[in-house]
């Protein structure tokens, strides 16, 4: 990039925080960096803590109205709001956004791009373009081992593409673009879920460990180191997943018992059933959020 980026943050939760912190340990200036956030104790902390500008004004954020540090034009707008305020949010600062014209990246589930367009464009007769991005990253990227999925719309650049990169690979190790809005919704099903679906297995592992006499910080350590190392295998490895299991599946071996177990129990039709309701619920979401 030819140039480093002013971002702003519009809402100062884990998640931008995870972003900002990521980008100030890889160099990026504070002064390129402005967060908005609502609540006084916060502020306080997001200005203590990363020495950026910290605004209780949505509209102060986006513009660097009266900022101490950061006066930089927006480049990039990320929205990082809970989704029931989402449309209030953005109607409140679409006359800064057509004024400054960022690209506008939100990490919101379930709401989709037309209604952030519908929102933006609500009092705009010249219907000027505002280049929008949907980012689904998942909660790993608090502790920076996120995955994330990315959709743009016709009006976003190969250099905004390049923007918005650069803000998502300071939370995630992977990171995909993908060719449909609906696409996001399955990156939801299946990265931006998934984490809570490892901590279900997780959670019955470290349970069952306990049961046959392990102390419980020993069972939680084994099981999430052993998921840890088979992911790790997993993306290090030419073979697929499926190859691998088989690798560790002796026939009539500890592992064959287990396996054989799960199968029998129908645990797989269990994982991709609920794969698949996350997926129909980001769909209902959107369609309700659309109402705002």
């Amino acid at each position: 990039m030819s140039s480093v980026p002013c971002i702003v943050f519009i809402g100062g939760g884990n998640m931008c925080e995870a972003i900002v912190s990521g980008l100030l340990k890889t160099g990026h200036p504070a002064s390129h960096i402005r967060v908005s956030e609502p609540f006084d104790q916060r502020q306080e902390y997001l200005r203590k803590t990363y020495s950026v500008d910290v605004f209780g004004s949505n509209d102060q954020a986006v513009t660097g109205s009266g900022g101490s540090i950061s006066t930089c034009a927006p480049d990039v707008v990320v929205l990082a709001v809970k989704p029931q305020v989402v449309g209030e949010v953005v109607r409140g600062i679409s006359s800064s956004l057509l004024a400054t014209q960022p690209l506008v990246m939100s990490i919101v589930a379930g709401v989709a791009i037309k209604d952030f367009a519908r929102w933006i464009h609500q009092n705009d007769s010249a219907n000027r373009p505002v280049p929008l991005v949907r980012l689904m990253p998942n909660t790993p990227a608090l502790v920076g081992e996120g995955a994330a999925g990315m959709y743009a719309d016709n009006d976003v650049t190969d250099k905004q593409k390049k923007q918005a990169e650069y803000v998502v690979c300071n939370i995630a190790k992977e990171y995909f673009w993908v060719d449909s809005e609906s696409g996001v919704d399955a990156v939801c099903a299946i990265s931006g879920s998934g984490p809570a679906y490892f901590f279900l297995v997780l959670e019955a592992m470290e349970k069952t460990g306990v049961e046959m006499g392990l102390p419980a910080e020993v069972a939680k350590r084994l099981a999430a180191q052993t998921a840890l190392g088979a992911a790790r295998m997993v993306l290090t490895s030419d073979d697929d997943v499926a190859t691998l299991r088989s690798r560790v599946t002796s026939p009539n071996g500890t592992t064959h018992a287990a396996i054989e177990t799960m199968i029998a129990e129908r645990v797989p039709e269990g994982v991709v059933s609920g794969v698949k309701a996350c997926r129909a619920r980001c769909t209902s979401l959107s369609e309700e959020f659309g109402k705002l």
